[in-house]
């Protein structure tokens, strides 16, 4: 069963970006364009890893974090989350209090993306990019 990966962010040219470089690596990838629509798309199926933006309407990435660290279903779902303003956020608070794997800050590198999904879904021995 491929390893699933929610991508949550509110500009499609980055969806679309990292859904490319992911199921180019084999990994099953589902949008979503808001908090919400994330957690609805989690709680149907859940996740292996979320890759979430900070900064979105409707629910933000922080608020997407926090509700689904309230379900243990998702207690230990490693999430990247990213941000335009990484230097603003408490990287260290957000991952003692949610559980952030990663920070990451874009503009970013997808290869470098890439990389760090496949460490933390222990993913590192999928068939080369």
């Amino acid at each position: 069963m491929p390893i699933r990966i929610l991508v949550c962010d509110d500009e499609s040219h980055i969806t679309r970006t990292i859904e490319l470089q992911l199921r180019k690596a084999g990994f099953e990838v589902e949008l979503a364009a808001d908090g919400r629509a994330a957690l609805q798309a989690a709680q149907q199926q859940p996740p292996d890893l979320l890759i979430s933006d900070c900064q979105m309407p409707r629910m933000n990435g922080l608020e997407l974090c926090r509700e689904m660290r309230n379900d243990y279903r998702f207690a230990d779902t490693p999430i990247i989350l990213l941000t335009a303003k990484a230097y603003e956020l408490p990287t260290g608070t957000l991952q003692r209090e949610l559980r952030i794997s990663a920070v990451v800050s874009k503009p970013f590198s997808p290869r470098d993306l890439l990389k760090l999904v496949k460490v933390l879904t222990g993913a590192e021995e999928m068939a080369p990019q």
